[in-house]
């Protein structure tokens, strides 16, 4: 998998995170193209900083012109959200441009219910928390926007089917 390194060095560093978005898609069986990988953090400091230090460690660098380590201010987060709309903080990489890494500065939903909610998936030799596809549907809902629509009718086909398999 394109992130695997990334989940690994999360995993390593005890990062408290969950995959959100269209990797969690593809994670549950949904064919879709996408790029970026979109992931829930527990928004307490400690943790934050673990992360920072992981993008740093792998190149990344902010997409905005701020320093990564401003991503731990919950002032500066709520003036994002607030001011200028801004939902998630996004991480490129300069050296490999499709390898782009989003993180929610808010909590679109309760982290700690997501957490709780989630399911872990094996990757290669380890796992990997996924947000479950309830809560998938439910931050599809949040965000609105015409793939998500479309990607919520799938995952209602993907609850019909495993229903069925019970």
């Amino acid at each position: 998998m394109f992130y695997e390194e990334i989940f690994k060095s999360l995993n390593k560093r005890h990062i408290d995170y969950v995959v959100v978005g269209g990797v969690a898609l593809v994670l549950h069986g949904i064919v879709r193209l996408t790029a970026d990988l979109d992931l829930m953090l527990s928004l307490e400091e400690k943790n934050i900083a673990r992360f920072v230090d992981v993008m740093n460690e792998f190149g990344y660098k902010p997409r905005i012109p701020v320093k990564a380590e401003e991503l731990l201010d919950p002032k500066k987060r709520d003036y994002w959200l607030k001011e200028k709309n801004m939902k998630v903080f996004s991480f490129y990489h300069p050296h490999e441009a499709i390898s782009l890494i989003d993180i929610f500065i808010y909590e679109p939903v309760d982290y700690n219910e997501l957490k709780k909610h989630s399911v872990k998936m094996k990757i290669g030799n380890f796992f990997v928390p996924v947000t479950s596809i309830d809560d998938l549907i439910r931050l599809k809902k949040i965000s609105g926007r015409k793939q998500d629509i479309e990607d919520i009718k799938v995952l209602k086909e993907i609850k019909k089917y495993e229903k069925k398999q019970k």
